[in-house]
């Protein structure tokens, strides 16, 4: 309560046009504004009618995020929990909630649009839009490989790329395919599925097959990429933390003119055998050529349930505290 008392001169005031957004923005049974006090505890938060008014150590602060959640709300946006939740840690990372979350990649079939949902992810796609080849690190969840097919998507609707190609190491085979019953894509399929998934959630089943049968989109395993050059592609290398050095300098040197490539990988989930990861210190090789960019993505980029940030975020102290090295 001193701290309160101490900053009253601090004061904000917010007026939120119309009765429909007031009750959006504060939602069910005040559910949202009560949210908002327990993240932000030196601030009191006060509800007049249309006026929402800001006092204490953050009241400028506070008193930001709630224009955003207006601006959000008026673009259309629902309010809930968890899109609440990271619009406070984008306001805390001195962003603009309201041009990470409203930022249009591609257009999904089903007639919504693909968006980065954190300042991570938004940092994220700003570096593949930038550079030719971006290494995206995190754990999972944080939509690593839905944006980077996203990206893909877009560029290929742009036309400033001929193709994608979908590339993933077959660690649990050892690459070795010829054990598996069908065809290539039958013995790939299963290493390569999350990226599937995420091609037919942008332009849906009958798109994706016919990409596929056209040869737009070309899936193939990391050792099928050995002695090719790829130009004028968008090629994604996903799960880049089950290749070996070895593999990842092969994978790096294929690309050719016109092409951007994106990496994704979780230095935390190696399975390559000896655990010799080609993810692990390549910023330390790579770091300070022009054109190439590392995006870390974090605990607070997960988008998934909850539970999921909170197990990352375990995991993350507890490797701290062992001094595990993550890349």
């Amino acid at each position: 309560m001193n701290d309160l008392a101490t900053d009253e001169s601090r004061r904000t005031l917010v007026r939120v046009p119309g009765n429909h957004l007031m009750t959006d923005l504060l939602g069910p049974r005040d559910e949202l504004l009560d949210m908002i006090e327990d993240a932000f505890p030196r601030t009191a938060i006060t509800v007049r009618g249309n006026e929402v008014s800001v006092s204490g150590a953050e009241s400028e602060r506070v008193g930001k995020l709630f224009e955003e959640l207006v601006v959000l709300l008026e673009r259309g946006h629902s309010l809930e929990a968890s899109s609440v939740r990271r619009t406070i840690d984008i306001i805390r990372a001195d962003e603009s909630p309201s041009e990470v979350l409203t930022a249009d990649l591609v257009r999904t079939y089903r007639g919504g649009y693909v968006r980065p949902k954190t300042s991570g992810q938004k940092r994220y796609v700003d570096a593949i839009a930038e550079h030719t080849v971006t290494f995206g690190i995190g754990p999972a969840g944080t939509g690593k490989s839905w944006l980077a097919v996203a990206m893909a998507v877009q560029a290929l609707q742009r036309k400033e790329v001929e193709r994608i190609v979908l590339t993933r190491p077959a660690v649990e085979a050892g690459e070795r395919l010829g054990f598996l019953p069908g065809d290539l894509m039958a013995k790939v399929d299963p290493y390569l599925r999350p990226l599937y998934d995420a091609l037919h959630d942008m332009v849906g089943t009958e798109g994706a097959q016919k990409l596929l049968e056209r040869g737009v989109v070309e899936v193939a395993p990391l050792a099928f990429m050995r002695g090719r050059t790829l130009n004028n592609s968008f090629i994604i290398l996903d799960e880049a933390q089950n290749t070996t050095p070895e593999q990842m300098k092969m994978f790096l040197t294929r690309i050719g003119f016109g092409s951007k490539a994106v990496v994704t990988g979780d230095a935390s989930q190696v399975d390559v055998p000896g655990g010799r990861s080609g993810l692990r210190r390549l910023e330390t090789i790579l770091g300070g050529i022009d054109g190439l960019a590392f995006v870390r993505l974090t605990g607070a980029d997960v988008v998934r349930h909850k539970i999921v940030q909170d197990i990352v975020d375990a995991y993350d102290r507890h490797d701290a505290a062992a001094g595990v090295d993550q890349g």
